[in-house]
């Protein structure tokens, strides 16, 4: 069995093959679209895998031509490639040295993640979120432009903040422009109230289509406390299919959320929640302190039901803080927020994937 990595730059596809002990056999390079490198392939070996770099911009019509003949491939991630660029005797940035690199890294990585049937459910859904948060940018930017136009224009003039993406506040503005003279900052003015119309508008559209597609992909992760409809589409975007995860400690720490090892020498500490917000949960949550990503926390009975008497401790000067888990630990008693769980309910599986 062989191993072909892959490096797709703009341009042209570079491919590298290696044997199970990483030793080159073969390089490849070809314009983009072609395909001459299943035919260059077929004539190292019948049995063969794929590595391909893991960049979904530049690799899509690869995978799809790919996976059409019936070839195996896998994803690598480009951090994953670092150890054996530095390991390499070849100094230097090429695209063969990166092609080698991400083979020996397909070598060296066995559960590396494969094309997962009903990812274009989740690709369309992350197509939808990005959109909308250009249009989200984009109007922000023009009603920052707007109150400095109004501004100038009359100081004594006053829109409420966070008002300016409502239909009656716009009308407000526009028949109080239509009343001044119609000179160049003024038509300036008018023109963006539109264009602040027209980016609601084309918001609330994109708001109302995630709001179905989750309903449609992941009903059950709408009845979470504090996930209403753009969050879930955020969620269901990063995270995926979540048949790629084999188990919800994956999931939490692709997420950022699972609790982090910090010890020196002899001086064992408890494990503790990430200080820095990973990109996975920047990106779907709004901050690391969201409901969704904090468990909560441990119902107990009140003092009267309790069979055991509790021991009375001593006030302290500082705030006691909650003691942190070692690991994700479930019981069967204890409630918490499983968000792989939910979503690997049956009940939010379709027929092309879920």
């Amino acid at each position: 069995m062989i191993v072909i990595g892959v490096d797709v730059p703009k341009q042209s596809v570079t491919a590298v093959a290696v044997d199970e002990a990483g030793r080159m056999l073969g390089e490849r390079t070809v314009p983009v679209g072609s395909e001459e490198l299943i035919g260059w392939a077929s004539a190292l070996d019948l049995e063969r895998l794929w590595a391909i770099e893991d960049c979904r911009l530049l690799t899509p019509w690869l995978e799809r031509q790919l996976l059409g003949v019936g070839e195996d491939l896998v994803r690598v991630s480009p951090k994953l490639t670092v150890p054996e660029r530095r390991a390499g005797r070849t100094r230097g940035k090429s695209d063969p040295i990166d092609a080698l690199a991400v083979a020996r890294a397909a070598l060296r990585e066995p559960d590396l993640p494969r094309p997962q049937p009903g990812e274009h459910v989740h690709r369309e859904i992350k197509l939808l979120v990005d959109h909308r948060d250009d249009l989200v940018d984009e109007r922000r930017r023009t009603q920052q432009r707007l109150r400095w136009h109004l501004h100038e224009l009359d100081p004594t003039f006053v829109v409420p903040l966070r008002r300016l993406d409502r239909a009656s506040h716009l009308e407000r503005v526009a028949r109080w422009l239509a009343r001044r003279e119609q000179d160049v900052q003024v038509r300036i003015a008018r023109e963006l109230v539109g264009r602040c119309r027209s980016l609601t508008r084309a918001i609330d559209e994109l708001n109302t289509e995630l709001e179905q597609r989750a309903a449609a992909v992941a009903p059950a992760l709408l009845e979470l406390p504090g996930c209403g409809a753009i969050t879930a589409a955020k969620l269901l975007a990063e995270i995926g299919p979540i048949s790629r995860f084999k188990s919800d400690a994956q999931l939490a720490r692709h997420s950022g959320v699972a609790p982090l090892e910090a010890s020196s020498g002899k001086s064992p500490t408890t494990p503790t929640r990430p200080r820095r917000q990973p990109a996975t949960q920047r990106r779907a949550l709004p901050d690391r302190n969201h409901p969704i990503a904090i468990p909560p926390r441990r119902t107990r009975l009140p003092r009267t039901q309790t069979n055991r008497r509790q021991k009375q401790t001593r006030s302290h000067p500082l705030p006691q803080t909650t003691p942190r888990p070692h690991r994700l630990q479930h019981t069967q008693s204890e409630p918490r927020l499983d968000i792989g769980a939910t979503l690997a309910h049956g009940s939010i599986f379709v027929s092309d994937g879920w």
